[in-house]
């Protein structure tokens, strides 16, 4: 054992690197080790020889594994030294030039719905995107059997069996956020609720996730003619035009009614969308007065108050308006798209500096 001992505790003193190291660890303590392979030979030996070559060796073992830990904090306090020595930074020196990074114009859009809302008052609200059926769905009047809540349009969460809690979904709209927000906070009520949706569509204009901003207004004596109003004005400050035409579509939503699809006036000369002008029409959003049912589910009395809501999706408007052809380029993650599209990081959008600077 005297050997043993000398024999390895002078490679360790030796080793110049942690490879080596782990080399002499295998070959005194590993399951093939010299020193594992006289522990197994206890078995062979007489009790009374046992006694005394046992707690030998179980010394030698221990006294082996603490030479070895020290020499690797050893060695790993030589290399930092060595890093230290070499890796060293003058900070009277000239700072360097560095590419500045760009805004996504998901993120430009999304600064610049919420800056014009806030010039008309509404708050922004948020809210999970896994939320309940119930929030999703049966609080905003859509029935059981409605097609949007069968499993090919909407991402289910697995429920284990034997599972009693109520089914959760991604969100397919942001509309659960509205009934949070008249649970929390009653009535009047002003705000828009912008953030991520999912959805199971994909193509050209469709992704499994996009984006929506959608607005409820509640009040003792709000109308159609307000709604008309906050569009009109909306149109003309996020397309930056000083006159445009909305055109209301009789239409069907299960959380509003009446409901209506929101057309403005544009022209598509050269490829190029202007709107306020023009013999077409571009349907931009979907809103209508809000279903007496959905304001009794968020808590609210329906006979005292009544109120908008419009939901609208913030990657179509920004296609729109800075005419990039393909929504799934959003989300490929292509630096050479977002030089392009992108967004001076530090240039806040607001109706007084303006929105797209």
């Amino acid at each position: 054992m005297d050997d043993l001992k000398a024999k390895y505790l002078g490679l360790i003193a030796d080793a110049q690197d942690e490879s080596t190291l782990e080399d002499l660890r295998v070959q005194a303590v590993g399951k093939k080790g010299e020193i594992s392979l006289k522990m197994r030979e206890l078995g062979k030996m007489s009790p009374e020889e046992r006694q005394v070559a046992g707690p030998a060796l179980n010394a030698l073992k221990d006294e082996i594994n603490s030479a070895l830990a020290a020499k690797k904090a050893a060695l790993a306090d030589a290399a930092l030294d060595e890093r230290l020595r070499t890796e060293w930074l003058d900070v009277t020196l000239p700072g360097r030039p560095r590419r500045q990074g760009t805004l996504h114009p998901i993120s430009q859009v999304s600064e610049e719905v919420t800056a014009i809302f806030a010039e008309m008052g509404f708050s922004v609200a948020e809210g999970p995107r896994i939320d309940t059926d119930w929030y999703n769905f049966d609080a905003l009047n859509i029935p059981g059997h409605h097609p949007a809540r069968a499993e090919m349009d909407t991402f289910y969460l697995h429920r284990a069996e034997g599972d009693n809690r109520p089914p959760h979904v991604l969100r397919t709209h942001t509309s659960p956020v509205q009934i949070r927000s008249m649970e929390a906070m009653g009535a009047p009520l002003r705000i828009i609720c912008p953030g991520g949706v999912y959805r199971a569509d994909y193509d050209q204009t469709h992704t499994p996730m996009f984006h929506q901003v959608e607005g409820l207004a509640l009040d003792t004596d709000i109308s159609m003619a307000n709604l008309k109003w906050v569009l009109e004005e909306f149109v003309k400050a996020y397309f930056e035009v000083d006159d445009v035409e909305l055109r209301f579509r009789a239409s069907h939503f299960p959380f509003t009614e009446p409901s209506a699809e929101v057309d403005i006036r544009c022209s598509w000369e050269g490829g190029q969308l202007k709107v306020g002008e023009g013999d077409d029409w571009l349907e931009i959003l979907g809103s209508g007065m809000v279903h007496p049912k959905v304001i009794a589910a968020g808590g609210i009395d329906p006979e005292v108050y009544q109120g908008f809501a419009f939901g609208m999706g913030i990657d179509r408007i920004a296609m729109l308006k800075y005419g990039i052809p393909d929504l799934r380029a959003f989300f490929d993650s292509d630096l050479r798209w977002l030089r392009h599209y992108g967004f001076a990081a530090l240039d806040m959008p607001n109706l007084h500096g303006g929105l797209s600077r």
